[in-house]
Parts: C-alpha cells; structure tokens; sequence
C-alpha cells in the first residue's frame, strides 16, 4: 500500500510566516510539520509515499529528498494550477495501481491512526474509509453525517455556521480505491471554483458505496489552518517529549518536566527551565533566563540574560535580547529583538485576542496570544508589540515604538520626536 500527501496548497492563512516557506517545511519542535506524517507512514508499515506539490515545491523536495532517510521510497507530482484537492489526488492516478492512504499535507496526528484505518479496512467489508474527530467549530472542517453503523451518509465541504448539522469533522486521512479516481473525473467545479475531494467522495455515497467513519479522539489529531494553531501543535508535540539533555547544562541551572537539549546547546548559569522544552542544536539560553512550559527553541537561537520565554516557538538563527519578554508567539528565522522588548500576550480587558487573517479580523478564542512575526524582523531597545499582532518579514520597528496593529513585510515603524538640545546654564 502506498501512501499520498497533499501538500501543494500555499497556506496563505499563515502569513507572514508562508511567505518565505511552504506550509509542510514550518519547524516545530526541531521538525518540519511533514516531517512528522512520513514517520507516522513509516511507522505504519507503508514503504511508499507520493508527495503532491506546488507552492515552493523546490524546498519540499529538497528537504526530503528520495526518503531514505524515513526509510521510505518518495516520488512528487506536481499540481500545477491550484484546483482544489480533487484535482491535487487526481494528479496521483497513473502512479496508484491498488487501495491507499491519503493524508492532507497540513496535520500532526497519533502514528496510530493509520495503522488503525488499516486493520478497519481489513476486517471491515467497506469502500472507503475516513477519519473523524469531534470539534467545536465544525463549519472550519467539512463535516460528517453518520449512520449507527459510523458509515457516512453525507459529507459537507466548510458549511455555512447556520448549516452545520454535525460536529464531526473530516480529519483529512482517508483510505481509498483506485475507484475514487473515476468519481473524482465526474465532478464539476465547486463555488470557489475548485474540485472538492468531498463531491468525490458524495458521488461514492450515492452510489451506495460503503464508507465507513472511524472516530479518532480530538487530542490525536491537530489541524494547522491559521497562525495560533501552530502554538497548539507544538504544545501537542511537547505533551508527547520525554527529557533528553544531550547539551551543556551548566551549574545553578534548574531544568523541571521533560526538557529536550541538543548536543551542542548550552543552558548557561541560573536559567529556570519549566518543561515541557525544546532546545535544538547550538541554542544558547541565558544566563538567568526564565522559560516557561511549551516553548521550542531553534537552531543557533540566543535568548540573552534575564529574558522570559512562556509558550512560544522560535525558529532557527534567531536572537532575543537580554531583558526581554515574549509570551505566547511565535518568531520566525534570524529575527533581532532588542534588548528590553515586550511581546505582551494578555488584553487590558481580558476579552480574546483578535487576529487578522487575510484580512479578517478573526476571534482566535485565546486569551493569551502574542505576536506572528516573521523572518529578518529588528526590534529597536524596549519595543513593545500587543497582542495579536503580525509584523511581515524583514521589517523594522523603532525604539520604545509600541506596535498596536500588523505590520506589512518590507516596512518599518519608527517613533518620531523633537530633539531639544538646550545649553547649561
């Protein structure tokens, strides 16, 4: 059996931080979020996967190359014109001869699952197979309608809120048959224009086809649609990290809960870490340094003395000036914040922080959220950003500047005064 990985979309509900790399190659936690779905492949017994490309798709191939390295055989197709993800699976057909698993490019998830939609189909006489998970927002998902028997009886591509007649939501891994290719050539184009893998998968259940909806708990499944879910999918993968300090520990340092530090990192002298944490390789962290629970620390990261890092993901080659705070964020590659800058993450009304997202301003439902701040950012000494705020890449903001909406990439925000200069008396 193989296995195909949609991952050609362009994510841009995640800029800035997709601007500058394709959704699959984000790092949490040391990994690129695709990184995490071939191990699950490999765990499972697949040998094969078929990576479905398009936006920056030169990263993706690069980056995992023929597959040795997860002990599987990767192949690419590319999609071309972005035509939803019917079209996308559809690319996939000549290289498909039997059953296979489908995994949406975008998801962390229990290596588990797909050893268990296996066995399903194995023993259940069945056409198909999705997995479903339980939501609170389900007009985010298509949704799922289902029998007593969990074979599905309808399926609903993102419904309008007043529509949403379920809260099962379709989780994005499938096992299908060559047979959905033919269904997918028979479907017209939704409202916005693209083929839906969900018409596909209609026409299989007016066909009385059966297909039948495994139920997977919600905390084995993460989907990573906008900026803040990336904070709950590396809180979802620390929860799952066991201690494993490889690097140099210095003493007066007290590391709590499971903390992960790579050979050439260094916890220097008074850091009080609260695990879980990650710490790649030649991070450097202190001294007297306060970090706090679900915090992952890239590759060459400086975090200077007396800084305090609450639940944040800060990526590769990025440095934090000493006295800072930065609570609830996540800061992209080769980032500078001056010494003293405030990433507040908390409301002076205690209501949930809004974000903008493609240029709506949406409730995040958090009331703790930092700031989205993309690569090659400065911040000048005692900046100060408020919460829900996204600064695009490489700009610069000033001195003392206190940043209260986005920032565009390629920009900079100063903070203007008069300089008096008067003559002692």
């Amino acid at each position: 059996m193989k296995a195909i990985i949609l991952a050609a979309g362009a994510g841009i509900r995640l800029n800035p931080i997709t601007e500058n790399r394709p959704k699959p190659l984000i790092k949490i936690s040391g990994k690129p979020i695709l990184e995490y779905t071939l191990e699950a492949i490999s765990y499972s017994g697949i040998n094969e996967a078929i990576i479905v490309t398009n936006y920056k798709e030169e990263a993706i191939r690069k980056y995992f190359g023929d597959g040795r390295k997860y002990h599987l055989k990767i192949r690419y197709k590319t999609q071309g014109k972005m035509k939803g993800t019917g079209h996308a699976l559809g690319k996939t057909e000549s290289l498909i001869k039997d059953n296979f698993i489908l995994i949406y490019g975008d998801l962390l998830f229990s290596p588990e699952i797909i050893k268990k939609i296996i066995d399903k189909f194995n023993t259940k006489k069945v056409d198909a197979i999705i997995a479903v998970t339980s939501v609170k927002n389900p007009e985010k998902y298509g949704i799922v309608e289902i029998d007593k028997r969990n074979n599905i009886t309808k399926i609903i591509e993102k419904p309008e809120p007043q529509n949403t007649t379920s809260n099962l939501a379709n989780a994005g891994l499938y096992l299908f048959s060559q047979e959905i290719f033919d269904k997918i050539k028979q479907i017209n184009p939704s409202i916005r224009g693209e083929y839906e893998l969900t018409d596909a998968v209609s026409l299989f259940i007016k066909d009385s086809k059966k297909i039948l909806a495994l139920q997977i708990n919600d905390d084995d499944w993460i989907d990573i649609a906008r900026p803040w879910d990336l904070l709950e999918a590396n809180r979802w993968i620390l929860e799952r990290s066991k201690t494993k300090t490889l690097g140099t520990i210095e003493k007066g340092s007290y590391l709590i809960g499971p903390v992960t530090v790579a050979k050439t990192a260094r916890i220097r002298s008074g850091a009080y870490i609260e695990g879980p944490a990650f710490f790649d390789e030649g991070a450097d962290i202190g001294p007297n340094c306060y970090i706090r629970p679900f915090t992952s620390i890239g590759k060459n990261v400086r975090i200077g003395n007396a800084c305090e890092i609450k639940n944040s993901l800060i990526m590769d080659n990025t440095h934090v000036g000493h006295l800072s705070y930065v609570g609830d964020s996540v800061i992209c590659e080769r980032c500078n914040l001056g010494a003293g800058s405030i990433i507040a993450n908390y409301r002076f009304d205690s209501k949930s922080v809004k974000m903008k997202v493609k240029n709506t301003l949406i409730d995040t439902k958090r009331r703790k959220l930092g700031a989205i701040i993309g690569d090659d950012v400065k911040t000048g000494i005692h900046a100060v950003l408020l919460p829900g705020v996204k600064v695009g890449n490489n700009s610069w903001i000033g001195v003392k500047y206190i940043v209260d909406r986005d920032l565009p990439s390629n920009s900079y925000a100063i903070l203007k005064q008069n300089q008096k200069n008067l003559k002692k008396k």
